[in-house]
């Protein structure tokens, strides 16, 4: 996979290179904005081994930076629209890729631009080193356009990787959030040493299938309301946790729980998705 790549590519996929181009357009990478650039043709060459692409796919990439990945997605994809907030690194973006057709730069934040709308009606994939500072947002955000894209292949910071693919008995808001829409794997773990400038922790290469048909009985809204309510105090027993956050009577709460096959002393965390939406439909919470 490393000889597919581009040798404007290569260059780019090294520290020296970044650096080269930051100093010339006078940029300094923003901590605000989690600027990190990949430094590692191997990290990158496992991001679009994961997305698979076809000549024909539409591609949804979130923040480019310098437009490395953009590039090789514009070699394997039909289309590829790019939302990047920094406008410095617009500027370079728009020069680099004034020649691609198939390109389109919004210059904007994710979590202001609705991306099916960006997309259109077809189907979509999302590809993106992600910024650590908005990871859960726009992973939910993401799974929540209108249309949902049908995979994503995302790089996170490792332990966001690990939350994303918990099961029971290490479940999370966040996992719950991200696994009622898609089915999450981890595809590579990305050494801190793999960019620059190089962050604290390591990151994780994050393949997504977005479910075609909901996975469970309950619509998001109920779903999540159930969950907010259960997370509420995740330490403490879900009877007691459901009770306050629903505002009902722990009767009512630990009548459904048994009914539902689950103990009242067990903690939110320890309950699998199926659990939940029998539990949900055990309250009401149903479709």
């Amino acid at each position: 996979m490393l000889a597919d790549l581009a040798p404007d590519t290569l260059k780019l996929t090294s520290r020296r290179g970044v650096r080269e181009v930051l100093a010339a357009l006078g940029v300094r990478s923003s901590r605000r904005l989690g600027q990190n650039f990949l430094v590692e043709p191997a990290a990158l060459a496992r991001i679009l081994e994961a997305a698979d692409l076809k000549p024909d796919d539409a591609v949804l990439e979130v923040g480019p930076g310098l437009g490395v990945l953009t590039g090789e997605l514009l070699r394997r994809a039909g289309r590829v629209v790019a939302v990047e907030i920094d406008r410095r690194l617009c500027a370079w973006l728009r020069e680099r890729f004034a020649h691609s057709p198939h390109f389109t730069l919004v210059e904007n934040d994710i979590l202001r631009v609705a991306p099916g709308e960006l997309m259109g009606r077809s189907p979509y994939l999302v590809v993106a080193n992600l910024p650590y500072a908005i990871t859960s947002a726009a992973l939910r955000h993401l799974l929540e356009a209108r249309p949902k894209p049908v995979r994503l292949v995302v790089m996170v910071q490792w332990e966001v990787a690990r939350r994303l693919t918990a099961t029971p008995p290490e479940m999370s808001l966040l996992a719950l959030s991200v696994q009622y829409y898609a089915h999450p794997e981890i595809v590579a773990r990305v050494p801190a040493g793999c960019f620059y400038p190089i962050p604290r922790v390591d990151s994780a290469v994050v393949r997504l299938e977005v479910y075609a048909q909901p996975r469970l009985s309950m619509p998001p809204e109920t779903f999540f309301c159930l969950a907010h309510a259960a997370f509420a105090h995740p330490r403490q027993q879900i009877g007691k946790t459901l009770s306050a956050g629903l505002g009902l009577s722990r009767e009512e709460v630990v009548t459904a729980l048994n009914a539902a096959g689950i103990d009242p002393r067990r903690r939110p965390e320890t309950l699998g998705l199926e659990e939940w939406d029998v539990l949900g439909r055990g309250l009401g919470f149903g479709a």
